[in-house]
């Protein structure tokens, strides 16, 4: 008679096994962000570019942004290149075989100087694919520079990178998709997933004793060009940058490139969403105060940092700088 119970609670266990498992399945586990070391030059400098919003097969402009970035990444003599997202239009990658990871990565940016590791995020017409694709260490092997997560931080020496994935937090995605799928493997349940991206990005940061702390998303979080603000990244991003001391904030999404400062803190957000499409014409113009640079064409980005400065340059395709901005901190801080 003793066996009896036993055949009673074995499927019982075996179904709480099995859910257990499959909940581990479905609901990430972000608990420690994936961490990358990157050198620095002789000097403890750093220099790498930034282009967002650009894969369409060197369409738009995407050529000569590409090209203009070789002379100035070989100029510069960078270390690395950051894509701030939208890396594949209109909808991503169909999978890790899709022709469109060489036509419009591998096979444009082909100078000398960009066959450096690329950082990248994914944007929103990402998410429109195979946004695993993107993640796979297959496109690593088909390009060795390509290195793609949804969040992750690099450390390097006097400064941290953090890359945050901002595309779910972003609520018109989920309730109003416009007729469009988005590929929601690995994020769903999303509240699961945003409270613990969260709480890791907002420990991560405080656990950094960098010098400088720089943020990376796809979205904007200050912008005048045609998206403007995005608002869930005002109400649960931005708070964690100003407690933690972060310097700069690096996005896209919006098609132009911008520098906006902050009057009540001292962050300041750059986007560089020119790597193609572009030329929006809606501007919303920003209060002057805070508003330091627009430009509604393509281009890029290019920063130079070290233990005691960061320097950034705006360039448009013609080889203009058309845009420059700097701070210092003092190398040691006083007691």
């Amino acid at each position: 008679m003793a066996a009896f119970p036993i055949n009673i609670r074995m499927p019982f266990l075996y179904v709480m096994f099995a859910a257990i498992i499959l909940s581990k399945c479905l609901v990430p586990s972000v608990a420690e962000l994936r961490r990358f070391e990157q050198a620095t030059k002789a000097d403890g400098s750093l220099s790498f570019l930034v282009v967002g919003d650009w894969g369409r097969r060197g369409g738009y402009n995407q050529t000569e942004v590409a090209h203009q970035m070789g002379i100035v990444g070989e100029k510069l003599d960078v270390d690395f290149v950051i894509s701030t997202g939208d890396n594949f239009y209109d909808e991503g990658l169909t999978g890790v075989d899709d022709p469109a990871f060489d036509e419009s990565f591998t096979d444009i940016y082909t100078a000398p100087s960009l066959q450096k590791q690329w950082y990248n995020v994914l944007g929103n017409h990402d998410y429109r694919g195979d946004a695993l694709a993107q993640l796979s260490h297959i496109l690593k092997k088909l390009d060795g520079r390509w290195l793609c997560w949804r969040s992750f931080i690099v450390n390097a020496e006097m400064v941290d990178f953090f890359f945050l994935d901002t595309t779910p937090f972003v609520v018109k995605y989920f309730n109003k998709p416009k007729g469009e799928v988005y590929d929601w493997r690995g994020i769903l349940p999303r509240n699961h997933y945003l409270s613990n991206l969260l709480k890791d990005f907002d420990l991560a940061l405080k656990e950094s004793s960098a010098k400088w702390k720089i943020v990376v998303g796809h979205h904007t979080i200050k912008s005048a060009g045609h998206h403007g603000n995005t608002d869930e990244l005002v109400v649960h991003i931005l708070p964690i940058l100003k407690a933690n001391n972060v310097d700069l904030y690096i996005n896209g999404h919006d098609h132009c490139l911008e520098h906006i400062s902050s009057l009540d803190s001292p962050i300041q957000f750059l986007t560089s969403g020119g790597g193609s499409k572009a030329w929006r014409g809606d501007v919303d113009w920003w209060n002057p105060e805070e508003m330091k640079f627009y430009y509604d064409g393509q281009g890029f980005m290019s920063v130079r940092i070290d233990p005691s400065r960061v320097d950034i340059s705006f360039h448009d395709i013609f080889g203009n700088v058309l845009h420059k901005w700097g701070t210092s901190k003092q190398l040691y801080s006083s007691t």
